[in-house]
């Protein structure tokens, strides 16, 4: 079978199939550059992007996207000319689009000189970042992690561009290399820009805005930080679409509808939501028209998606994958945890939260778990339960304080924290089968969970670089966490304990 191309895109429509208005690199001037393309963003705002230029005709928005350290993704999109499908299924449906509106992916490890260089073209409106919550360099207040090997670097890239040494910069993070292309933007003349974190961290536009201040503070370049202040905007943003790993079997699905082979196809749920901050110095696609929401505040967005969405993945991949169960889509048909997962929604997250406007907390929370039941999305527990350290915090901790302000027990949350522990010190779950630590404080994990169970609890809420002083000095919270371990260790006492 013949790989999908510019050349070999059917020129007639096909039934089941959404085909771009115009192919690939002959589709648009570039207007966007994308830093940490993935599965995720492919299935999400370059949708978001590609049906908003159809609907309007504005051919201003190519897009340059940048992959973070691995080359994977070029592999996958440059020999079919930057198109792929996105393949979304719901339980009764299932629907291919091909996207054509990048015009070239590289890959950021080997050519962040061009990533910059395109940062400073004033014909590129608008930067979008998907690079994960460990993409950002902060330090435990959530500023600007001085001193580490990632942000020496960005420091030594952004310098060496204001000394006219862009082609040959390399920061160390993709908050680095947006930083070197705005300092290489200022020095080109300063046209305005606006840069979008699309990642799951409240206020991510403040966040990127302050490692962004931070770094160009620290580089000691004065002029550029006022000029940063003046003409670079920090949207926030709120993003939700379930995009589980593309598996064999969907690549076959797709071949079938498009017949064409699909290297680069990603696969989602038709559910797709992004709340942007209506804060903009320069020009963008209409995407409200593909159903983005221009809110003049986020954050009542972002925080009920976080803790009752995010919250409650991360609750059902730990105690799933204990349980044996290989998908969230198997976690949440297991009775008990279905339970748990609703309990933590409506008894711990929802008194926590400002409802969204015409949101119904209750109704949204049934509908998360009815979009985890999708038995064609196999998201599985151990892809939600990577990078537990990166994200309880803000998908668990922000509302288990909260609800110990209130001057309650924050029950739900202690399990899912719970769950964690044994996740991390058992390694296995109950049938004995291995449960991968992917996680960027992994040997510290490790080191912490080492030991008899009994302690556990008391051991992992000493890492202060996850547990702050109110959580790990709460003693109704540690409490409530030590009971949960126990009872989660003990159904799980068959399962031999990780060496």
């Amino acid at each position: 079978m013949q790989r999908l191309s510019a050349g070999t895109l059917p020129k007639a429509p096909i039934t089941g199939v959404q085909l771009p208005r115009r192919p690939g690199r002959e589709n648009a001037r570039t207007g966007l550059v994308h830093l940490g393309i993935g599965a995720f963003h492919r299935a999400h705002q370059a949708v978001y992007t590609e049906v908003a230029c159809a609907a309007t005709g504005d051919d201003r928005w190519g897009e340059l996207a940048v992959t973070g350290r691995s080359a994977t993704v070029v592999h996958q999109l440059e020999p079919q000319d930057c198109l792929y499908g996105v393949l979304t299924k719901s339980a009764d449906e299932t629907a291919l689009r091909v996207v054509g509106g990048i015009r070239r992916v590289i890959s950021g490890g080997d050519d962040a000189g061009t990533a910059i260089a395109a940062l400073a073209d004033p014909d590129v409106h608008a930067a979008t970042l998907t690079i994960t919550e460990k993409g950002y360099p902060r330090a435990a207040d959530g500023g600007l992690a001085l001193g580490t090997d990632a942000v020496t670097a960005d420091i030594a890239a952004l310098r060496a561009v204001l000394a006219g040494g862009a082609p040959g910069a390399r920061p160390g993070s993709s908050v680095g290399v947006l930083a070197a292309g705005l300092a290489a933007r200022f020095a080109a003349g300063g046209a305005p820009i606006t840069a979008i974190s699309c990642d799951n961290l409240p206020g991510n536009g403040s966040q990127l805005r302050r490692l962004v201040h931070e770094l160009a503070d620290a580089a000691g370049e004065s002029e550029l930080l006022a000029w940063l202040g003046k003409a670079v905007a920090f949207p926030s943003t709120m993003v939700d679409r379930i995009v589980p790993a593309t598996t064999d079997r969907d690549r076959a699905e797709a071949a079938q509808l498009l017949h064409l082979q699909d290297e680069a196809l990603v696969v989602a749920e038709p559910f797709g939501q992004w709340v942007i901050e209506d804060r903009f110095v320069a020009p963008r696609p209409a995407w409200e028209e593909a159903g983005a929401t221009l809110a003049a505040d986020v954050a009542p967005y972002e925080m009920a998606k976080l803790r009752m969405l995010n919250g409650t993945h991360s609750l059902l991949a730990y105690l799933g994958a204990l349980r044996g169960h290989r998908t969230i889509a198997e976690a949440v048909t297991d009775p008990e945890l279905y339970d748990a997962a609703r309990a933590l929604q409506r008894q711990d997250a929802a008194p926590t939260l400002e409802a969204p406007p015409g949101v119904d907390l209750a109704a949204y929370g049934d509908q998360i778990l009815q979009r985890f039941a999708n038995p064609h999305l196999p998201h599985t527990t151990v892809q939600v339960a990577m990078d537990g350290s990166q994200k309880l915090p803000i998908r668990l901790l922000d509302t288990a304080r909260d609800r110990l302000r209130a001057g309650v027990t924050p029950r739900l949350c202690a399990l899912a924290v719970a769950a964690w522990m044994v996740y991390v010190h058992r390694g296995r779950d109950a049938s004995g089968r291995e449960l991968p630590l992917n996680d960027p404080m992994a040997t510290l994990l490790r080191e912490r969970a080492a030991g008899p169970e009994r302690g556990l609890a008391d051991r992992m809420l000493g890492i202060d670089a996850i547990f702050d002083a109110e959580i790990a000095g709460s003693d109704d919270f540690r409490g409530a966490v030590r009971d949960a371990v126990a009872t989660l260790a003990r159904r799980n006492s068959h399962a031999a304990p990780q060496r």
